[in-house]
C-alpha cells in the first residue's frame, strides 16, 4: 500500500454534498471550482493537504478553502450561505471513495469587500480541516 493523496476524492465529496442539498441549491446558483458573475454562488477553492498517518496505515488532513460570492450591498446573504455550508460539512460525516471519513472541522472564516466598482461584491472566505485515511 502506498499513500495517496486525497485532494481530489475530498473535493469531490465536498462538491457532492454541497450540490445535493435543496436548501443550500436554493440560495445560490451553483458550486464551481472557478469565479464568474452571475452570483450569487460558492467556489471550491484552494487546498492543502499533509500527512496524517498512524502505525501501518496512511492518512491525510485536507484543509479545502471555499468561497462564497455575492453581489449585494452587505455582508448577510453571503454570510447565510455561510451558515448553511458550515451546517453541511462542520462536523457531519462525508462519503469519500476509496477512504475513511474520520472528522470535518470548520477551521476559519473572513468577510471581504472586492473595492473594484461597483463595489457591492462580497466575498466570504471558509475554510474546513478534513481528516481521512486509507481503507
Amino acid at each position: 500500500m502506498t499513500a495517496e493523496s486525497a485532494m481530489r476524492p475530498v473535493q469531490a465529496a465536498v462538491y457532492a454534498r454541497l450540490t445535493g442539498d435543496a436548501t443550500l441549491m436554493a440560495l445560490i446558483t451553483g458550486v464551481f471550482d472557478f469565479v464568474l458573475d452571475d452570483y450569487p454562488y460558492v467556489v471550491i477553492g484552494e487546498a492543502t493537504e499533509v500527512p496524517d498517518n498512524r502505525h501501518g496505515g496512511f492518512g491525510r488532513q485536507t484543509v479545502i478553502t471555499l468561497h462564497v460570492w455575492t453581489q449585494s450591498e452587505g455582508h448577510g446573504p453571503g454570510l447565510t450561505i455561510a451558515d448553511r455550508v458550515t451546517e453541511l460539512l462542520d462536523h457531519q460525516p462525508l462519503t469519500i471513495p476509496g477512504l475513511d471519513h474520520i472528522a470535518t472541522r470548520f477551521e476559519f472564516s473572513q468577510t471581504l469587500t472586492d473595492p473594484e466598482p461597483p463595489g457591492n461584491i462580497r466575498h466570504v472566505v471558509l475554510r474546513y480541516r478534513i481528516v481521512t485515511e486509507q481503507h
